[in-house]
């Protein structure tokens, strides 16, 4: 059996799914890795680093391999290309790339779809959408620090004192946590706001305070951890709660998301005409919508001296770290089914029920 792994070819996409030091340990389990050219790359993976680690570089992996493992959704032509009956193992987002998923069904290739990857104890070495989380939000305070008009840490200088700058981070998921760490580490005195009550000590734990707010409800949170959608009347008591906090924000970091639906709207027009000239939102909705009504996606605004960015990928940006988490979260799954006697499928396996989305 050869598993695969190919160049992605998603615009600015420079990560990869498995680096040299996992495919080492894929290689031991018995399975044959092919590599296609290139394909680490930008990710500061050479060919030859993957040739030293047991693999094997190839311009046509997609008719060698058996198993294919991608950081992305293949596309049309990479599955047309692939022998039938192979197994992807990659994010599908099949909400939106249903064509894609239809002909993988019909050619009977195996797809799991890691984004799926139920939150339960035993599948958090498995969870990309945590691991990438953590990326995006490091990266989305680097990116406010740097936009920003402001010092984040407070300042002693022969000018005098520089008081530190104020943080909002809004959603207190993985993403959001990564958030007000990373903030905090910069100097920055930092607040945060979450639906779920649940997350206060996490948020108080990493030095931030955290914003109650009585939302009329309790119910805020699904079985697997995630933010239920909130009913109109909690939405307002939210948003005139928020409000004067975001006015006092020098630097807004939005992370709020609803799993399988568009982004909560959360900040307003009005809101972003409260802030100060200087101030900066980084809304990581932003590819769903966007948490705040302004964001478009994959743009840099400035609305009356707030800069509003709407990062798309973030993760990718950060692509040596991103892909060497990405291929633990890989490793781990795979060692679901990989037996010494070759790939073995359990379909009595909750995970592998709740992540094959095709050819079962």
């Amino acid at each position: 059996m050869k598993l695969g792994i190919l160049c992605e070819t998603a615009e600015n996409e420079p990560r990869v799914a498995l680096v040299p030091d996992v495919i080492k340990q894929i290689c031991a389990l018995g399975i044959e890795c092919v590599v296609e050219t290139n394909a680490g790359n930008r990710a500061g993976c050479s060919d030859q680093s993957y040739i030293d680690a047991g693999a094997t570089i190839s311009p046509n992996v997609l008719a060698e391999a058996d198993i294919i493992v991608k950081v992305n959704c293949p596309d049309e032509q990479q599955i047309a290309a692939m022998k039938s009956g192979a197994i992807v193992i990659a994010p599908i987002n099949g909400w939106k790339n249903t064509k894609e998923v239809e002909l993988l069904n019909s050619r009977g290739i195996k797809t799991f779809a890691l984004e799926l990857i139920p939150r339960i104890s035993r599948a958090q070495n498995m969870d990309i959408l945590s691991s990438m989380a953590c990326v995006a939000g490091y990266k989305a305070v680097l990116i406010a620090a740097n936009t920003s008009a402001k010092f984040f840490p407070m300042m002693m200088t022969a000018a005098g004192t520089v008081a530190p700058s104020k943080v909002l981070v809004i959603g207190a998921g993985v993403a959001g946590l990564q958030a007000i760490a990373t903030a905090r580490r910069l100097g920055a005195i930092v607040e945060a706001f979450d639906v779920r009550p649940a997350v206060k000590e996490e948020v108080q734990s990493l030095g931030a305070k955290f914003i109650d707010i009585d939302l009329g409800e309790t119910d805020t949170q699904t079985a697997g951890g995630y933010a239920k959608e909130l009913s109109a009347d909690a939405r307002q008591r939210q948003q005139n709660a928020l409000a004067k906090h975001i006015a006092m924000a020098d630097a807004v970091i939005s992370t709020a998301a609803i799993p399988g639906k568009a982004a909560p709207r959360i900040i307003t027009p009005a809101m972003v005409e409260s802030m100060k000239s200087g101030s900066v939102i980084v809304d990581l909705a932003a590819e769903t919508g966007g948490n705040c009504e302004l964001t478009r996606a994959g743009e840099v605004q400035n609305i009356n001296g707030v800069t509003i960015i709407g990062p798309i990928n973030l993760a990718a940006q950060l692509p040596v770290h991103a892909s060497a988490m990405f291929s633990k979260n890989v490793l781990n799954f795979l060692k679901l089914f990989v037996k010494k006697e070759g790939f073995v499928l359990h379909f009595d396996d909750e995970i592998l029920v709740a992540t094959c989305v095709a050819g079962r």
